[in-house]
């Protein structure tokens, strides 16, 4: 009886879900409906505006839906008139159609409906999708200390000592992987890290094991050798505090750590620092030399899901032999794609020339119409290798920019920033989810950033890997092996609030974790 009751429940959830979506959605479709009309009507440019845009595809879903529903009842009107007449052959024809208009009907979704119906894909705030990953599903750590930058832009390098604390990143790497983790300790952090990994992997050892190699991909994308570049890269202190952690509270030996960028070159400022730290730790980068290695690569290690035409097919040897990644991207702009974020961070691992200018970057842009598209970017994600070989994703915030090249510049005038850098880090295991909010903060600052529009498309494409608005089967290897949602995505109620899902009580989509540290 029990049994019989709780299913009873049961569809009485699905009956008032159901019909909730179904009120919902006729709702939308006539307010957009009527919306769009009495805009576009009188001034027909205005289709091409965002809001335009937006409240379209709800539009012609809601209409397609419409549709349908009057479709059927006039199959069924003519399908009695045809029998009343002793029509039989017609009126079963008719009758046909009633039966499978219905069925079209019911077995709608109204999301669905109204996905496969855009022109262009909108993720409206708080409206995630995509599986969230990590202990705490879509958990994004961000960790703001003010204190941690000084540079006037003008005085000294923006990564000397006396500009750039040491101490600050630190105690922001450290506090980053406890909230993270919901651990205590730094090193309690990380036995849950590489357990939650390993049990992802389905490994039989768990924790860590001293004969286990991790490789560190930082971004070193505005070098051109080994003297140090006044541009914008990985902040020096912050790779140091990852080792420092790595080394001290993971318990991973220096010779089993590789810090290395494969398309470019591991400057003094980082290696110097973090070489005399750690001797035994080893830096990878595309010449070697100068105490440095030689990148090496494993052909055609990623084919692609699709003919990528020249992208480089080959992976860094130090990558693919690696037990464990960890992606530590840069916050800024990016002409083309309009941001670079943790997840083209591996472009650096693939064969690709230090000369930019030499290589191919096909379908990293998204479409300027916001149309889905295959993009390069979900098989990175996708790989295994890569996206799936990856334990901790950070976005080096220290000095964030506009753009992707240059000196940091300019200084953020948004809350909490106010006229100052980011001093920010942040940390998650979801890919997805990080690049999101990384996304949101950039576009909030500078909504006129080169190429900014649709920025968000691969990050769409991943959270529905497995059944993207693109309808492109991401299968990196080729492996006949279809990739699963890679993470979640949504953007965030507004940017005074910077509230996503789980912050305001759902069970699903980000939770964005904030701590601000008071420097000593």
């Amino acid at each position: 009886m029990k049994n019989i009751l709780a299913q009873i429940r049961t569809w009485k959830t699905h009956i008032e879900k159901y019909s909730l979506a179904k009120i919902s959605f006729i709702i939308l479709g006539v307010s957009s409906t009527i919306w769009f009309l009495i805009r576009v009507i009188p001034k027909p440019q205005r289709a091409a505006y965002p809001c335009m845009r937006a409240a379209a595809p709800i539009m012609s879903g809601f209409v397609v839906y419409l549709l349908t529903l009057l479709g059927t009842f006039a199959a069924f009107k003519k399908a009695r008139q045809n029998f009343q007449r002793s029509h039989y052959w017609l009126g079963t024809l008719f009758l046909l159609l009633t039966i499978a208009g219905f069925a079209l009907f019911l077995g709608q979704r109204t999301e669905t409906l109204y996905a496969r119906n855009k022109a262009e894909w909108v993720i409206t705030p708080n409206n995630p999708v995509g599986m969230a990953k990590g202990i705490y599903p879509g958990r994004v750590v961000w960790i703001h200390d003010p204190g941690v930058a000084s540079w006037d832009g003008e005085t000294g390098n923006w990564w000397d000592e006396n500009i750039t604390s040491q101490a600050e990143t630190d105690k922001m790497l450290s506090r980053s992987l406890i909230e993270l983790t919901g651990e205590k300790s730094e090193k309690k952090a990380w036995t849950a890290l590489f357990v939650s990994f390993n049990t992802k992997q389905k490994r039989k050892d768990l924790t860590y094991r001293p004969d286990q190699k991790i490789a560190i991909k930082i971004n070193a994308n505005n070098t051109y050798g080994h003297t140090n570049s006044e541009e914008i890269n990985a902040t020096p202190q912050m790779v140091l505090s990852l080792l420092k952690s790595l080394v001290h509270e993971a318990g991973v030996s220096q010779q089993n750590i590789t810090v290395f960028d494969a398309s470019r070159f591991i400057t003094d400022n980082i290696f110097d620092k973090c070489h005399t730290a750690f001797p035994d730790v080893i830096f990878v980068d595309n010449t070697g030399g100068d105490g440095r290695i030689k990148s090496t690569y494993v052909d055609n290690a990623i084919p692609y899901s699709v003919d990528n035409g020249k992208l480089a097919t080959g992976l860094a040897s130090c990558a693919v032999e690696a037990d464990y990644l960890i992606n530590m991207a840069l916050l800024k702009g990016h002409i083309g794609q309009g941001v670079t974020l943790c997840a083209k961070n591996y472009y650096g691992v693939t064969s690709i020339y230090n000369d930019w200018r030499k290589n191919a970057h096909n379908n990293f842009d998204q479409d300027r119409e916001g149309k889905p598209r295959y993009m390069t970017f979900v098989d990175f994600l996708a790989h295994p290798d890569l996206g799936q070989k990856t334990m901790l994703f950070l976005i080096d915030g220290v000095y964030g920019a506009r753009l992707v090249n240059g000196v940091p510049a300019p200084k953020w005038q948004m809350a909490p920033f106010n006229n100052n850098w980011p001093c920010s880090l942040l940390a998650s295991q979801d890919p997805v989810a990080i690049d999101a909010v990384a996304l949101d903060l950039l576009r909030s600052e500078w909504p006129d950033m080169p190429d900014i529009a649709f920025s968000d498309q691969y990050l769409i494409e991943a959270a529905m890997a497995d059944n993207p608005p693109s309808e492109t089967s991401y299968d990196p290897q080729r492996s006949h092996v279809k990739a699963a949602s890679l993470g979640v995505m949504e953007h965030w109620n507004n940017a005074n609030d910077k509230l996503y899902s789980r912050n305001l009580g759902k069970k699903t989509g980000i939770e964005l974790i904030r701590k601000t540290l008071v420097s000593k």
